[in-house]
C-alpha cells in the first residue's frame, strides 16, 4: 500500500507526477472543471494539533474532489481507550484515507505500518511533506515553469518544514541554502540520507545572512517558535531576532527575490509587515496551493492503490 509517511516515500519522478497532476487540477478548476473522482470515498483527518491551512485545504479538496472529510481530534479516545493497531483497522472500514497531523513521526509510522488505508503526514515534528510540496508547485509558477538551478534560502531554524523543502530542494534540482543560529542548523545525517536517496543536493548552511541570500531567488521563513516549544520562546527570540526577514534584508537579496512563509506569520518577529504585505510576497498564492497539491495527492494515492482510475479525470 502507498502511503505519504515523507518525502522519503517518494522517488524523482513520482514527485513529479503529482505536482503536475496538481497543476493540471488547478488549471481545470480555473475552467469550472470539478470531476468527482472521489465521489463517495471519505477522508478522516486525525489532528493533535490545531490547524486552518492543512485541515481546510483538505476539507475543501475533498468536497471539490465529491467526497467528504471527517475531523477527528482526540475526543475519539485513540491510543487512550484503545491501540493505534485496533484504532486504525477500525477506521479503515469507514474511510478511505487518513491524513494524520501529529506531534510525533513515530505516530504517522505507526498508523501506515498496519497498511490497511492509506496515510498522509499533515504535520510531525520530523516533516511537513504536503506543505513542502505545495511550496514547490508555487515557486515553480513564479519560476516559468522550472525550478532547476534556482536557489532557496530558508531564513532561521532548520526544523519540519527546512527539512522537507531540502528534500523537495533535492529532487527538483534547486539550490538550497539554511542562513541561522548554528545549533538549529540540519543535521548531517539527514543530509546524507537525502543524497542517497535522490541522488543529488547542492546544499550548504551557515550563519552569514549577506552570503546565503545575495542568490536567492526565494526567501523562505517560519515562526521561530513552534507548537511544543513554547518554553523555548524567550531563548529562540533572542537567538533568531538578528535573522529577521525585513527591508534591509530584501535590500541584500536580488529585486527579483520572492518571499514565502508557511503560515501563520507572527507579524514583527520572522518577518515585518512590510515584506509580508510587499510585492514580493507570494504567502497567500503559496497557502492557497495547498489545496490544489493535496487535492493532487489524494487522486494521486488513489491510483496507486488501485481505486481511482485516470480516465476519470477527463
Amino acid at each position: 500500500m502507498k502511503h505519504l509517511r515523507s518525502l522519503f516515500d517518494l522517488n524523482v519522478d513520482e514527485y513529479h507526477d503529482i505536482l503536475d497532476l496538481a497543476d493540471s487540477i488547478k488549471r481545470k478548476l480555473g475552467q469550472g472543471h470539478r470531476p468527482d473522482v472521489l465521489k463517495n470515498r471519505n477522508l478522516a483527518l486525525l489532528f493533535e494539533k490545531a490547524s486552518l491551512r492543512t485541515r481546510v485545504s483538505f476539507e475543501a479538496g475533498m468536497i471539490q474532489l465529491g467526497g467528504a472529510a471527517i475531523y477527528l481530534t482526540n475526543d475519539v479516545g485513540w491510543r487512550e481507550r484503545e491501540t493505534i493497531s485496533d484504532f486504525v483497522r477500525v477506521l479503515a472500514g469507514y474511510c478511505d484515507f487518513v491524513v494524520c497531523r501529529a506531534i510525533s513521526q513515530s505516530t504517522v509510522d505507526e498508523l501506515a505500518s498496519h497498511n490497511v488505508l492509506p496515510v498522509i503526514n499533515g504535520l510531525t515534528d520530523q516533516s511537513h511533506p504536503c506543505q513542502a510540496m505545495a511550496d514547490m508547485m508555487t515557486m515553480r509558477e513564479f519560476s516559468g515553469g522550472s525550478l532547476r538551478g534556482k536557489q532557496l534560502t530558508f531564513v532561521g531554524d532548520g526544523n519540519n518544514v527546512a527539512r522537507s523543502l531540502l528534500k523537495s530542494a533535492a529532487i527538483c534540482g534547486m539550490r538550497f541554502r539554511l542562513v541561522g543560529p548554528t545549533k538549529y542548523h540540519v543535521e548531517k545525517p539527514l543530509i546524507d540520507r537525502i543524497r542517497s536517496h535522490f541522488g543529488q543536493l547542492d546544499f550548504e548552511q551557515g550563519t552569514d545572512i549577506g552570503a546565503m541570500v545575495r542568490d536567492a531567488d526565494f526567501l523562505y521563513t517560519d515562526v521561530w517558535t513552534s507548537m511544543g516549544q513554547e518554553a523555548e520562546a524567550k531563548a529562540r527570540t533572542a537567538d533568531f531576532s538578528p535573522y529577521q526577514i525585513n527591508s534591509t534584508m530584501m535590500k541584500m537579496a536580488p529585486g527579483h527575490a520572492k518571499v514565502l512563509h508557511c503560515l501563520p506569520a507572527r507579524r514583527g518577529l520572522e518577518i515585518t509587515d512590510d515584506v509580508i504585505d510587499s510585492e514580493s510576497s507570494i504567502v497567500f498564492p503559496q497557502a492557497a496551493n495547498r489545496m490544489h497539491l493535496q487535492k493532487s495527492l489524494l487522486v494521486w494515492l488513489g491510483m496507486q492503490n488501485g481505486f481511482v482510475k485516470s480516465s476519470q479525470l477527463d
